[in-house]
């Protein structure tokens, strides 16, 4: 059995869909599970559902109408015009208006779940539909039924035991199966989901469940790179990592791999490829057992408006474990992820990721025991395997707020 995710960007469109089949037709499909995102920027697009929801009411009929022509163009382009899939893709766009007009909760985390994951209920459609017109026999399978997860809205956690019994039971792995990526259920049967770019982690969950072969996760570049083309030039292929460095890399943001994807892959020792989808003859990045980076070259990562904080006692006594204690309490209480701590006897600190809003309403606690500096929108820079002139290439016109320095690894915070 083998595990296959295609994200966003793989179908986008009507020739990303086709670009597909044709992937699965040159790399064989028998004994496969497919895990596909939403389409394109469809996740972008239902969050401005959800927001126009909670915030501008008379925006939120255009807001979907929006995400239910994104999807009726690219059906034109691939079906017969009285083909079934388009009273499907219409069904389930009814479903979440409907829910919008029954809803009672004013939990956006709860209310963005329940909306957000259609764009993953409606790829998985159409692909599903356009693999059996191309005479690719599948089975579309709810992932719902398959990962079930705890209440935590946006960022679920895996409930393992009934995963695992679920998916042995409902996956027949003689089939081409097509899935979702990024949801879950909680034990009320409400839509989970595990957090941003988290359709790698489905594929991981799945894979460990099935005892699968090997994952691949087909993107848009060649492979993992050394650093993100987005921010960095020059960038260079890595042809094979280890698990523990693609842990590395993934802790510290790496994009090209969600941060939880690896743990129960490392568990079972099932080998990740990173592929493009554009050229799937290429053989990619590797991340499997005991392998050392190749070639051996800094890797660069960047994660842009962070928070920094320096936190200093009122009466110069030390912060010691119980004030550190309370203070990663209120960084837990408010869902605020810690990237980089620091401290001395007297201060303290922490370049923080502010995701989900919880600045504001920490700031006036912490404030009432300690003198505070807050910079916002600053940078963290991780150099893995760094050299004096890899730091030195990422340090112009910025100020340095933080530096940390280990054997293998430095962080800068700038501004």
């Amino acid at each position: 059995m083998r595990v296959f995710k295609f994200g966003g960007a793989s179908v986008k469109n009507a020739e990303g869909i086709k670009n597909l089949v044709r992937v699965l037709r040159e790399v064989g499909h028998r004994d496969t599970l497919l895990v596909i995102s939403a389409m394109g920027k469809t996740t972008n697009a239902m969050e401005q559902v959800v927001n126009a929801y909670f915030k501008e009411k008379n925006a939120l009929d255009t807001a979907i109408q929006v995400v239910a022509n994104f999807h009726t163009a690219i059906l034109n382009d691939l079906f017969p015009e009285d083909h079934a899939i388009f009273h499907k893709v219409d069904q389930l766009i009814q479903e979440f208006q409907g829910f919008l007009l029954w809803n009672k909760s004013p939990n956006y985390s709860f209310v963005y779940d329940q909306v957000v994951g259609y764009g993953e209920l409606i790829s998985t459609t159409i692909l599903s539909s356009y693999l059996q017109m191309e005479g690719l026999a599948c089975h579309w399978v709810d992932v719902r039924e398959l990962i079930h997860t705890d209440n935590t809205y946006r960022d679920a956690q895996v409930n393992w035991p009934k995963t695992e019994q679920a998916v042995k039971e409902k996956i027949d792995t003689k089939k081409l199966n097509v899935t979702q990526g990024f949801l879950g259920s909680d034990d009320n049967n409400f839509t989970t989901t595990l957090g941003r770019e988290g359709s790698d982690y489905t594929a991981a969950i799945l894979a460990y469940c099935l005892n699968a072969d090997s994952v691949t996760i087909w993107k848009d570049v060649p492979g993992v790179l050394n650093a993100d083309p987005r921010n960095f030039e020059n960038t260079q292929l890595l042809h094979q990592i280890s698990y523990r460095e693609a842990i590395e890399l993934a802790f510290y943001g790496a994009s090209v791999i969600h941060p939880k994807t690896l743990q129960p892959l490392q568990r079972k020792e099932i080998p990740l490829h990173v592929k493009s989808f554009l050229h799937p003859e290429k053989d990619g990045t590797t991340v499997g057992k005991g392998v050392k980076i190749s070639p051996e070259t800094p890797c660069f990562i960047v994660k842009k408006d962070q928070v920094l904080l320096k936190l200093s006692s009122l009466d110069f006594s030390f912060i010691v474990e119980n004030n550190i204690s309370d203070i990663f309490k209120l960084f837990h209480d408010h869902r605020m992820k810690v990237d980089l701590i620091q401290n001395s006897a007297i201060s303290f600190s922490v370049c923080l990721d502010n995701k989900f809003k919880g600045l504001k309403s920490i700031l006036p606690e912490l404030e009432k025991r300690f003198k505070v500096k807050c910079h916002e929108n600053v940078s963290l820079y991780t150099i893995r395997h760094f050299t004096d002139e890899a730091v030195e290439s990422i340090l112009n016109g910025f100020e340095i707020l933080v530096e940390q320095r280990g054997k293998e690894t430095v962080q800068l915070v700038v501004k």
